[in-house]
């Protein structure tokens, strides 16, 4: 996982061989394949397809794990399915265009790295508060839960887990084309998600000296998702900030409208958590017989 960690400052492997793209390019390969009509037909075609790249990328990680190399090997693999500097990066450069002042170019940025909505009517504030929500959600995603994986399961579970996330994100919407289909994808991105999402909010908690506890124990259901509740509550509780999605959730609303100063203080946070979480992984975990 150091290796790994270590790694990651130099950024991510060219596209070519980068697995999460190879896993991209199959979701978007199987989404044109797609013929079912009725919502049963969907659900199980949905769920097929799913379960067939699930198999692929478990069992690649499981011949990855037993190549030549041991830890080293493991090591360079396990980098792709993490990203903690890409992740890091995209927010300061939300920040760097807010500071200057550049409304477009900030939501732009946003769109392009962080989020999927709609970004082309957000205000300063609201880009400010997408991209630390973004920040805290994805410290989960991308960066404690690959690691918390492959603590658990080596490289097949971690490869799992980033074709389930990657799935999620392209098939896990409520659309007309894809409520049905991408049901499987989303559920099993909630299920995988349970743990990383309350092991980063503990210690995002933990790194806040418990400033975000009372607007985690009471914000923390308010978004849709299961998870995504968790750290985006203790960031906003630790921070002082409201994070408002326009007529979806609001987080922590006695807090002070977000603003570009908010993001550097983000970062630093995310960083503080990322090292307890990183810690708490690294610590021998007792074997049971």
């Amino acid at each position: 996982m150091l290796l790994a960690l270590a790694l990651d400052l130099l950024g991510e492997p060219p596209t070519p061989f980068h697995p999460v793209v190879w896993m991209g390019n199959y979701l978007k390969a199987a989404r044109k394949r797609w013929r079912a009509e009725t919502p049963s037909e969907q659900l199980r075609e949905g769920a097929m397809w799913w379960a067939l790249g699930a198999g692929a990328s478990a069992g690649v990680g499981h011949l990855t794990q037993h190549l030549p190399g041991g830890w080293i090997t493991q090591g360079i693999l396990l980098k792709p399915l993490l990203a903690r500097r890409a992740l890091f990066a995209a927010v300061a450069e939300v920040h760097a265009a807010l500071v200057g002042d550049d409304l477009p170019e900030a939501r732009r940025l946003l769109s392009w790295h962080l989020v999927s909505r709609e970004t082309s009517e957000l205000t300063a504030a609201e880009v400010a508060g997408a991209a630390i929500e973004s920040l805290a959600e994805n410290l989960s995603d991308s960066v404690v839960a690959p690691l918390l994986c492959f603590r658990v399961g080596g490289l097949p579970l971690a490869a799992l887990y980033r074709y389930a996330n990657t799935a999620d994100a392209m098939w896990g919407y409520r659309t007309p084309e894809l409520e049905h289909v991408g049901k499987v994808a989303a559920h099993a991105d909630d299920v995988f998600n349970l743990a990383p999402a309350r092991l980063t909010a503990l210690c995002t908690l933990l790194a806040s000296g418990g400033r975000g506890l009372g607007v985690w124990t009471r914000d923390r259901r308010n978004t849709a998702s299961p998870n995504a509740g968790h750290p985006m509550s203790a960031f906003a509780g630790a921070l002082g900030v409201r994070l408002d999605k326009r007529g979806v959730y609001v987080l922590n609303a006695g807090g002070h409208v977000p603003e570009a100063a908010d993001l550097p203080r983000a970062l630093t946070l995310a960083r503080r958590t990322f090292a307890l979480a990183t810690l708490f992984l690294l610590l021998p975990w007792k074997q049971h017989a």
